[in-house]
């Protein structure tokens, strides 16, 4: 069972999709959140992308904690399912679930009542080369996000490395056993995040 950590839905239970996916641990969201609440000074009036969404544990996090509004993109009807009643419990209409692949949301226009994105949080199935992943970094890079945005991807430990694109530019990395958070910064080329 994976409950919402902290805000005004704290405490409030998710429903988690059966079979194949693969929930963010409560230590490793806990973290993940602790460090963002560092490096964005707080959520509220944050505009949030969750891409890859599963349950949308990590974008309805972000709004209990005060984020303006999230989009969840998941490709997988039934799971989008889950995050949709799981939205309308946390988040109301503050969050849209998305039912299409992370390629096909973002090889679309921005939406620019939706777009750009202060934060996007992205956790790829694990078996995902690092060359696909890269290339989902580029399309984001191209429009889809506020001037110093924050970018947070889950991989696995071993063998989940991959490179920052350009407009993008790499801030840390936290490891948590078998899962490593990258975190990463928008940064016009040139700029220093």
């Amino acid at each position: 069972m994976t409950r919402i950590i902290a805000g005004v839905a704290k405490g409030r239970r998710l429903q988690v999709p059966a079979g194949g996916a693969r929930p963010t641990t409560d230590r490793v969201r806990e973290s993940l959140f602790a460090s963002l609440d560092h490096l964005l000074g707080g959520f509220a009036g944050l505009s949030v992308l969750d891409l890859y969404a599963g349950s949308g544990a990590l974008g309805l996090e972000a709004i209990s904690r005060g984020a303006t509004r999230a989009v969840l993109v998941e490709r997988d009807r039934p799971t989008a399912a889950v995050a949709r009643r799981n939205a309308a419990v946390v988040g109301g209409g503050a969050v849209r679930v998305v039912t299409a692949g992370v390629h096909t949301f973002l090889g679309s226009p921005a939406d620019p009542a939706e777009a750009p994105f202060d934060l996007v949080l992205a956790d790829p199935p694990y078996t995902m080369a690092a060359a696909e992943l890269e290339a989902i970094l580029v399309r984001l890079a191209e429009g889809w996000l506020a001037r110093d945005a924050v970018v947070v991807v889950e991989r696995p430990t071993r063998g989940g490395a991959f490179a920052w694109p350009s407009g993008l530019a790499a801030l840390r990395e936290s490891r948590y056993g078998s899962t490593t958070l990258w975190y990463g910064r928008a940064a016009p080329e040139g700029e220093d995040p």
